[in-house]
């Protein structure tokens, strides 16, 4: 897409201009009762392009960048009119979800209404999620999950603090700002 002046934020997810960004961490940590402990890498980016959505991504690696984890992306919605939030995700491992909740200033809570897999997908399967974002400090995003699966009760799964990334004028076709 090529434009010469961004887009304005779309007035619905004005609320939202707080997640406009690239974020990164080299600092999360991952737990679960079935697995052992670990630390990975992630960045993840709310962008948008004029509609009343942000759009989302975000890449996990393990360790030094060489070892690519989880993939995500999606999109954010706001029912208009109101602090309600829709967060809509498709996973690489073949898990697409559905988590709604409430914006409350700097921090959104979500929890999964729908999480759906391909036929073919391993077990355990993925039943719930639960999610916050939140604004720690100005230029830090924080996200803490729980997950619960077919074998497993509702658990904190992931936790992770990001920093704030400086735009660069080659991301000039992906829109940060509010505008």
């Amino acid at each position: 897409m090529s434009c010469s002046k961004p887009p304005q934020l779309h007035e619905v997810v004005k609320p939202l201009a707080w997640l406009l960004g690239k974020w990164r961490s080299e600092h999360g940590r991952g737990m679960y009762p079935t697995m052992k402990n670990f630390t990975y890498g992630e960045e993840v980016e709310f962008s948008h392009i004029g509609q009343p959505n942000l759009q989302y991504r975000a890449y996990s690696w393990m360790g030094d960048h060489d070892t690519p984890m989880h993939r995500e992306i999606g999109y954010v919605r706001l029912q208009p009119g109101s602090l309600h939030v829709a967060f809509i995700i498709a996973h690489n491992t073949g898990l697409s979800e559905v988590e709604e909740g409430e914006l409350a200033g700097r921090s959104m809570h979500l929890t999964s209404t729908q999480c759906v897999r391909v036929s073919f997908g391993k077990e355990p399967a993925v039943k719930k999620i639960v999610r916050t974002f939140r604004m720690k400090e100005e230029d830090v995003l924080e996200q803490v999950m729980y997950m619960e699966t077919s074998r497993t009760p509702l658990t904190e799964h992931l936790r992770i603090q990001y920093k704030k990334q400086k735009h660069h004028a080659w991301e000039d076709n992906v829109f940060y700002t509010a505008y």
